[in-house]
């Protein structure tokens, strides 16, 4: 009998995580919310959800960067690749119009994010922890004169009307997720790979490690430094480059690594999300961060 697949990620129910799963799996996957990230990490390891949906980047904001200390400090492998297009909904309760709204409830991010809307309004902005959480919130316990910036799922989980939709201030908002599980993927093409690692404290040592990659005509999609923990002003560097580790290329550059770094972590090589297209035009530009 084959295994449900359940999926964790962290918020409510109708967060935009959840969506990015059903743009991935199908809109009839089964979700476990959770808290934190942490979470999302320890459910797969225990066998509560057969993977997990992380947000790594988004277009706007860069890196988000406990996620990436968590696949540095966790075993699970990164399967797949999600892109998610995310657009911010105005919602109320059933009845409520424009007119009525006074103060409009959501996370900080998201309430940034269509700052210059809200103002045109002359709302007042109030935070909250979550998107989906301000939705389920106002579903639970309705207040005059309040309404929530959410996804459109979150409209339609917690039974709000959308007065608006695309209040985002810049078009083109995407944020990337990782689906990770216990394991390696299956070896497809049209991969990309992540990896981590750590050099010498010694001039060129990065560059040297990098000209592994230029040297055989690999193609980097991501390079970003973090603090490497226990050792002061070192880094680790986390790395995406198109193509599969096994491929013949990035095999080389991987065994040259491994003799140039003090630290290699394979996070894993998966099927690369195509990259949004917008009158024919790839929007390679935005999704470059």
């Amino acid at each position: 009998m084959s295994q449900t697949t359940i999926v964790a990620f962290q918020g409510e129910h109708g967060a935009y995580s959840e969506e990015a799963i059903h743009q991935f799996f199908g809109a009839e996957v089964q979700t476990l919310p959770c808290r934190a990230f942490e979470d999302i990490f320890a459910a797969v390891e225990a066998g509560r959800a057969t993977h997990g949906a992380v947000p790594v980047e988004n277009s706007r904001a860069g890196s988000i960067n406990k996620a990436y200390d968590l696949l540095l400090e966790h075993d699970l492998k990164v399967w797949g690749e999600i892109l998610l297009r995310v657009r911010h909904h105005l919602m109320t309760m059933p009845g409520v119009t424009l007119d009525d709204i006074i103060s409009v409830r959501s996370h900080p991010q998201a309430l940034a994010q269509c700052e210059r809307y809200l103002n045109r309004q002359g709302w007042q902005a109030e935070t909250a922890y979550d998107t989906a959480g301000s939705a389920k919130q106002l579903a639970a316990a309705p207040e005059p004169g309040i309404a929530v910036i959410a996804s459109r799922l979150a409209a339609e989980i917690y039974g709000l009307d959308v007065l608006a939709s695309g209040i985002e201030d810049i078009a083109f908002n995407y944020t990337r997720f990782f689906v990770v599980q216990p394991g390696d993927p299956p070896r497809t093409g049209d991969a990309k790979t992540s990896l981590v690692f750590a050099t010498s404290h010694s001039p060129g040592a990065l560059v040297a490690c990098l000209n592994e990659f230029a040297s055989r005509g690999i193609n980097l999609t991501k390079l970003e430094s973090r603090p490497r923990r226990g050792r002061l002003w070192h880094y680790v560097f986390y790395l995406d480059f198109e193509g599969h580790w096994q491929d013949p290329a990035p095999r080389e550059a991987l065994v040259a690594l491994l003799g140039r770094a003090t630290f290699v972590k394979l996070l894993g090589s998966y099927p690369a999300a195509p990259i949004p297209e917008v009158n024919g035009v790839a929007q390679a530009a935005l999704l470059q961060i």
